[in-house]
């Protein structure tokens, strides 16, 4: 995984500043909320789908899949690999929330392809302490996707699992391919 080791210039209109990055960030969200009006919206997304993708900067999920405010609920998190804590979303979504499909995201160039469980042992080293979540690394994005969709139908808290279908984002396409086989 490689990242930039300068930052681009801003683009016109952004947001600059001597701060923190944490600084910069809420004096955008000042200028968002001094045009922001309330869009009558509820929690249930207008499409009733949830996606489920990796957390990778490089992934505009909104843009890349044509979505606006309010049309899914949007699960991140490292590799977007189905944890307990996304079936817990994913249930409360469907559950509570009207949702009945389901959409993986997993990328190309994915920086857990580079981490293998050892980094449990490191990060015990380091701290003192073995965390009790498992890394989730993976070498086949689209062996991931499947044991991911897997993840989804087998479990007997997401009632709606018809709809599930997974995906690999290329990073420097914007591509989706889907999964075949899953």
């Amino acid at each position: 995984m490689t990242t930039s080791a300068s930052v681009p210039p801003a683009p016109e209109g952004a947001i600059t500043g001597d701060g923190s990055v944490t600084d910069r960030l809420l004096d955008a969200n000042r200028v968002y909320a001094d045009a922001f009006t309330d869009p009558g919206m509820d929690a249930r997304p207008v499409l009733k789908v949830a996606v489920v993708a990796c957390m990778d900067a490089r992934i505009d999920l909104h843009d890349a899949l044509g979505l606006r405010l309010g049309d899914c609920h949007t699960i991140r998190n490292a590799g977007g690999v189905v944890t307990d804590d996304v079936i817990r979303s994913l249930t409360i979504s469907q559950r509570k929330l009207g949702t009945s499909s389901v959409v993986l995201i997993h990328h190309t160039n994915c920086g857990l392809e580079a981490l293998t469980e050892g980094f449990r042992d490191e990060l015990e080293q380091e701290v003192g302490q073995r965390p009790a979540w498992a890394v989730e690394s993976f070498r086949d994005v689209e062996q991931d996707v499947r044991q991911s969709i897997r993840r989804i139908r087998t479990s007997p808290f997401v009632p709606h699992t018809d709809d599930v279908r997974g995906f690999v984002f290329d990073v420097r396409t914007g591509l989706l391919s889907e999964v075949e086989g899953a």
